[in-house]
């Protein structure tokens, strides 16, 4: 039987669901050892929930768009579909060798027109309801890439796939999507996301980053205009000793006019703007321009002079703040640098800031100072004071910004999704119908990387006709960004033959929510963010009645090398096919989640490699001792008691590992087990009954079949079992007799018997000395002496020596 067939998961039935789901992967060309012990955590967790009784939805994919496959054409001369697909039969491949139980009939190709129609189709769908829109804006733009980046794809600066790449801004027509409109509920929902890492949680509230304050205007002295600022601590302004505000501003032209040496400035500030890195780094040196021009405090009257700074964001906020350095630390290096007043305005309740000397900001809460009749309010009664005041007298107002901003979607490149508007002379913008798509993306393209789309370059593509007017138009040659293939995929997964609609809506609300997604922690505020704000679209659309795609959440660790990441640039990367070349793919998968706890990082050691490698041969050989021709010969005497014995290991294996699984997900420990439990078995194994070790050897096989799956089906058909493992029951344990067995030991001091305690029979020592301390017999006897030494003898006795007199 084909493995897609043999684990296909039907819909409805009335076994209990379980949607388990790995990332799906780029397809580069080969699985690197991330994947491996990715799609192990995974895969361990799908067989599991199968001997459990559940029906199991495990499906896999390929995220297929994406600029490697424009480098191959440039640099192999390679078409990127071909690279792509052929990369995608050779994973496909791998995975297959590595015994992964997908259902492939699931099997989803995101450059393929079956799946990204519906990409188009959801394109349509959030135009008619104002989510997608167009509009000009600087945009971050990797040089190397020659394309745009959204917000979340610069990572310090630099490109998220090429860290050397500062990213620079360009003045681009851009397609968005308004993610800022479900901000809130991107943040209200975390609360039902009790199954995700805290830390990805944290992450993504910052990136949301909700601020509650009050916008204020302060009046541009001279002139009829003012400057919006936006503040979180109004209880600081009085503490305000300039305004500063972006680079690019609307208003610096309007505030340079007139004033003595406009020309000279107006260059320092499009310096400032050119000069300065996508994304802001608290530690980026500030730098800033005196325009010439002062602003009225509306609060104190003072007039504060008005800087351009380059760390001050036209897409944060307004664009402008007040600076209050003695109160934000930003603002305090840029006074020292410019040697601008620092004004002191809060002090700390206790008093021990004062103001008197000040090596940073005071950035805390406390009592106002400085303040005109503001002082001695703290910081939260004034805060509600002078907003209060600011409605009133009509120069502010209570409001909530958002530091996420709406996602950029154009891409000007070629291996993406098409977008489905024509641009018309006489009638503007004009989307494709929907019983037009999808909109193909051509084959026949010249693929250069130089700055712009190559589909612009295809007039058979962009020469189209007007929709509305049948005159001549222009089709869009900008695609778009591939975090939009991955946002809703595992929703396609349900039902990927559906034509009438992206989803089958039976489907979907059937296996969802994801009752355990699994990655990487680097994609908390990508896909996470995503995937999070597409499910709620999809809900809002009628084809899904949840507002959370899933459930649960883990990220594993990395693998890492030579105290390094793996990776081609540092040249430490091992090749899972290498390892399954020499040692099989059980101990290749068996190693990834022996190493470490999935949820940390994991140092590649072959020597640990080899250690697994003999273990599996281990566990090979006293099965196939004992079902060869002739085994089982009549045993020694004193089996019952071996019996009991192993079997107890046996159980308390079972107990462990269904634990785990139903738990901490600690395999290390778990494949540990596994190794004790065949220790046990080699050492009693002739003193055994033929039943009790057959019974041991069976159920061995079922708890290996989650991690080494080729190695558990290969024992379970040598005991004489010709059924799948996936459909044999997961081993249930007794309690009974998973309880540790107690034995009676004696305890004395100075030689006399003092005490009995109880005792799980072959405590460690240092447990036993423990346990003997802590007997309140012994506690009341020893209370007062100095203990010399303390002598165990194992399962019998404790001997505690104590000095004389007390």
């Amino acid at each position: 039987m084909k493995a897609g067939k043999k684990y296909h998961a039907e819909t409805g039935g009335s076994r209990p669901k379980y949607y388990v789901l790995e990332m799906l992967p780029y397809p580069s060309g080969k699985l690197h050892m991330g994947h491996v012990r990715n799609y192990s955590i995974g895969d361990a967790l799908a067989r599991y929930k199968r001997m459990r009784g559940f029906s199991v939805l495990h499906p896999m994919g390929w995220d297929a768009y994406g600029l490697p496959a424009e480098n191959a054409a440039i640099n192999r001369g390679v078409h990127p579909k071909q690279w792509t697909l052929d990369n995608i039969s050779s994973m496909k491949r791998q995975f297959e060798r590595f015994g992964f139980s997908y259902d492939w009939s699931k099997e989803i190709t995101t450059c393929k027109p079956d799946y990204y129609r519906w990409n188009q189709w959801f394109f349509l769908k959030m135009l008619e309801r104002g989510l997608a829109y167009r509009k000009y804006s600087r945009v971050n733009w990797c040089p190397k890439c020659q394309t745009v980046l959204a917000n979340e794809q610069v990572v310090e600066g630099c490109c998220w796939r090429h860290e050397d790449t500062p990213v620079t801004q360009k003045e681009l027509e851009q397609w968005f999507f308004r993610i800022t409109q479900y901000a809130d509920q991107l943040l209200q929902d975390m609360d039902k996301l009790s199954g995700w890492p805290e830390r990805v949680l944290a992450m993504q509230r910052n990136w949301i980053g909700k601020s509650v304050g009050t916008r204020v205007q302060f009046p541009v002295v001279g002139l009829d205009e003012s400057i919006t600022i936006f503040t979180t601590r109004l209880d600081t302004i009085y503490g305000a000793t300039s305004v500063l505000v972006a680079p690019e501003h609307p208003l610096v032209g309007k505030l340079l006019e007139g004033v003595a040496g406009s020309e000279n400035i107006r260059a320092s500030v499009e310096r400032l703007r050119e000069s300065r890195p996508a994304g802001q780094s608290v530690d980026m040196e500030k730098e800033g321009v005196f325009l010439g021009r002062f602003a009225t405090n509306p609060f104190s009257g003072e007039q504060l002079p008005i800087w351009a700074a380059n760390f001050v964001l036209m897409e944060y906020g307004t664009g402008g703040i007040m600076a209050v350095p003695a109160h934000d630390q930003r603002d305090f290096e840029f006074a020292q640098k410019y040697r601008l007043p620092i004004r002191f305005v809060i002090r700390s309740v206790d008093g021990t800031v004062d103001g008197k000397r000040l090596d940073a900001a005071f950035t805390d809460y406390g009592l106002l100072v400085n303040s005109g009749p503001y002082n001695g309010l703290t910081s939260e009664e004034a805060i509600a004071k002078m907003r209060e005041e600011a409605e009133k007298r009509g120069i502010g107002r209570s409001e909530t910004t958002y530091r996420i901003k709406d996602w950029g979607i154009s891409r000007q490149r070629y291996w993406g999704t098409p977008i489905p508007v024509v641009y018309c002379a006489k009638c503007g913008m004009v989307p494709v119908p929907e019983d037009q798509l999808p909109v193909l993306l051509p084959e026949n393209v010249q693929i250069t990387g130089l700055g712009h789309s190559p589909l612009k370059d295809v007039p058979e593509f962009v020469n189209a006709t007007c929709l509305r007017c049948q005159g001549p138009a222009e089709r869009e040659t900008d695609t778009m960004d591939t975090f939009v293939d991955s946002s809703w995929y595992f929703y396609r997964y349900t039902d990927p033959t559906a034509d009438k609609l992206p989803v089958n809506p039976d489907a979907v609300k059937y296996w969802f929510p994801i009752d355990q997604y699994i990655g990487g922690v680097e994609h908390a505020i990508l896909h996470l963010i995503y995937s999070r704000f597409f499910g709620k679209v999809i809900r809002d659309l009628g084809l899904s009645e949840i507002s959370e795609p899933a459930e649960r959440l883990f990220t594993q660790g990395m693998v890492i090398k030579d105290g390094a990441k793996m990776s081609k640039s540092k040249g430490n990367l091992v090749d899972p096919d290498d390892m399954v070349e020499k040692y099989g793919s059980d101990t290749t998968r068996m190693y990834v989640l022996f190493a470490a706890p999935p949820e940390k990082d994991l140092e590649w050691n072959e020597a640990g490699v080899e250690g697994i490698y003999r273990f599996v041969s281990r566990v090979y050989r006293l099965v196939n001792r004992h079902t060869q021709p002739g085994a089982g010969a009549a045993p020694k005497t004193g089996t019952e008691a071996e019996d009991r014995k192993v079997l107890r290991k046996l159980h308390q294996t079972i107990r462990r590992i269904t634990s785990d699984f139903e738990g901490r997900w600690h395999f290390n420990t778990d494949i540990a087990a596994c190794m004790e439990l065949v220790n046990a078995l080699y050492t009693s194994e002739a003193q055994m009954s033929p039943r009790a070790l057959r019974e041991c050897m069976e159920t061995l096989a079922k708890l290996l079949s989650p991690f080494a799956p080729y190695l558990a089906q290969e024992l379970w058909q040598q005991l004489g079992h010709s059924q799948d493992l996936c459909d044999v029951p997961w081993p249930s344990f007794d309690p009974l007799l998973a309880k540790e067995e107690q034995i009676e030991v004696i305890v004395q001091v100075n030689g006399r018997l003092r005490s009995k305690i109880l005792a799980r029979q072959d405590m460690p020592e240092d447990e036993l000395r423990e346990t003997a301390l802590a007997d309140p017999r012994i506690a009341h006897i020893i209370n007062g002496t100095k203990v010399v030494k303390m002598i165990v003898v194992p399962n019998k006795l404790v001997n505690i020596v104590v000095a004389a007199g007390r």
